[in-house]
């Protein structure tokens, strides 16, 4: 009975996206393809000192060379099964 209600639980989690909510996931993924995300953190405390680290990712999309607008337009579909309810903002 408690898997039952486990995968019940689990079935809810994968119905429909709200558009908005596909928006903005939409839109992150989108920035993601405009090409290698690059991350810098400096600082120092009393503690141990100055301190660094450093990321960098990329996207399968970013390597393909996929055009953004279109990662957006494409991943807003794949969620909800409908069109963009607005533009993609790439900031």
């Amino acid at each position: 009975m408690r898997w039952a209600a486990v995968l019940v639980l689990g079935l809810a989690a994968c119905g429909p996206v709200s558009p908005d909510r596909a928006a903005d996931r939409c839109e992150d993924r989108a920035r993601a393809a405009q090409g290698p995300q690059i991350g810098l953190t400096l600082g120092a405390n009393s503690n141990s000192g100055p301190f660094a680290s450093g990321s960098i990712g990329i996207t399968s999309d970013a390597i393909r060379g996929r055009d953004p607008l279109q990662v957006y337009d494409d991943c807003v579909f794949r969620l909800t099964g409908e069109t963009p309810i607005r533009p993609v903002r790439l900031r």
